[in-house]
């Protein structure tokens, strides 16, 4: 028992005690925003971060992985609260979670290894736009403090680091910057502007909605959509934090712990979440959290924020946490990648671009994600669909050497390659360098055989390790 704490809670606890508490900084915005997303009171988006921070600390396979409740699971929320109200969402939560925890018992976790790279940072260079654009709606209506304290903020984060490491150079800029503000009178919005921080605690009950196929009809498309974009987001973000921190998670266990998070959250009146890549990647990349202290202390310092310092909470500038979050958009999105993409295969370069520009628009990651893979494949088909046929006589023989891979995409290259108006009788088909892959394949080289037969010529067939021997079917 000793030796698994040390392992995977205590390792590093202090880097992890205060990457935790810093990562609060970004948790509090989007945990408001996304509750304004969804047509929820603020609080509630709040406490389901509380939540499942908590629960996934213990249950999840991604130490030091953030998840809250997010933005793209959000919008699929509004208009089930707008038509059947809180309970019903209370009750899609639930049933997410469900649907979750069976995604990772069923190992469908899997199924994200095959998800390009090219997606993968498309989908990150998204996010960090869409964290951005989402920052810029809190300068309108503001005068100069707010860009003072927004460049403040973003000074100390990038120089307090040229002298000390001690403590995380964001935590040190809110702090600064809220004590600025509050001394010198500045007039900018703050956090208990935006939303009313309240100490009314959750109470665990089940949601008060009938036990009907009529409820469970109403719920269960929100409840699949919420899943799915929750699958794609949470694993996805694993990836990159498995990247990050050189590590192999496992995510079929990192999926059963979000669905049981989920359903913690539904049952404490709370929405859904999922993982959250900005705050991950401060998390780990920039603060140095690794084990799941730091997940389980981000939980709690939030906890204790609303509960204990719910004043001081409520006077932090939202300028300060906007710079913040520009700092965050800036560390996720892959500079480096668009350095060097003239370099990059023109496919995958163009692979990443479409999902970038689906995601930004639809403000939907799960949409993008989709297209990437879909569109990643059409290009994989396209390449592996250039098979080779070479021609060239061997005694009074004509032999067709047919090298590449055959299936549906290359069988019409395949049957133009060979000439059925040759007079030479002897003719030999060579799959040795070949790789017959499906039913097309094999509909197009009975085609070919029969054809040639046809006309009175005598044809061999010479099979490979990955060919047919029977075309007799």
């Amino acid at each position: 028992m000793i030796a698994y704490l040390k392992q995977n809670w205590f390792f590093n606890t202090k880097a992890d005690i205060l990457a935790g508490a810093t990562s609060t900084l970004a948790l509090i915005p989007d945990a408001l925003a996304f509750s304004f997303i969804a047509g929820v009171n603020p609080m509630i988006g709040v406490y389901s971060t509380i939540s499942i921070l908590i629960v996934i600390s213990f249950f999840g396979g991604r130490p030091a992985m953030l998840s809250s409740s997010a933005g793209s699971m959000s919008v699929l929320m509004s208009a089930l609260v707008a038509h059947y109200g809180l309970q019903y969402l209370f009750a899609t939560t639930i049933l997410t979670g469900i649907i979750q925890f069976l995604m990772g018992r069923l190992k469908l976790g899997q199924w994200m290894s095959y998800v390009p790279h090219a997606v993968v940072t498309g989908f990150v260079n998204a996010l960090a736009i869409l964290v951005f654009l989402a920052q810029l709606k809190n300068f309108r209506g503001e005068s100069w403090p707010m860009y003072v304290v927004v460049a403040g903020t973003l000074l100390i984060i990038y120089l307090l680091p040229k002298f000390t490491k001690v403590i995380p150079a964001p935590l040190v800029a809110v702090v600064v910057m809220t004590i600025v503000t509050v001394t010198l009178g500045l007039h900018t919005r703050t956090v208990g502007d935006i939303a009313t921080i309240t100490r009314a605690l959750p109470t665990l009950r089940i949601p008060d909605v009938p036990f009907t196929l009529h409820t469970l009809l109403i719920v269960l498309p929100t409840a699949l959509s919420l899943a799915v974009v929750g699958y794609s987001e949470t694993l996805l973000t694993q990836v990159m934090i498995d990247e990050i921190t050189e590590t192999k998670t496992d995510k079929n266990r990192e999926m059963t712990g979000q669905g049981i998070a989920n359903v913690v959250s539904g049952l404490f009146g709370g929405m859904a979440g999922c993982a959250l890549v900005a705050e991950s990647v401060m998390n780990t990349k920039l603060l140095g959290g690794r084990g799941r202290l730091s997940t389980l202390t981000a939980g709690i310092v939030l906890f204790l924020l609303v509960q204990v310092f719910g004043g001081v909470v409520s006077s932090i500038p939202m300028a300060a946490l906007v710079g913040v979050m520009f700092m965050i958009c800036s560390q996720i999105f892959d500079w480096g990648y668009l350095r060097n993409i003239h370099r990059i295969p023109k496919s995958e370069a163009f692979v990443m671009i479409v999902t970038v520009a689906v995601v930004v628009p639809t403000q939907n990651l799960a949409i993008g994600v989709i297209t990437g893979v879909a569109l990643s494949a059409i290009v994989f088909v396209y390449k592996i669909s250039k098979v080779q046929v070479r021609p060239r006589f061997d005694g009074d023989e004509q032999v067709y050497f047919i090298r590449g891979q055959l299936f549906f995409g290359s069988t019409t290259h395949f049957e133009n390659a060979i000439n059925f108006n040759e007079s030479v009788q002897n003719i030999c088909l060579d799959l040795t360098g070949a790789h017959v892959w499906d039913h097309a394949a094999q509909v197009a080289l009975n085609r070919v055989t029969t054809r040639l037969r046809n006309q009175g010529k005598n044809v061999r067939v010479k099979y490979g390790t990955h060919s047919l021997r029977d075309l007799s079917w």
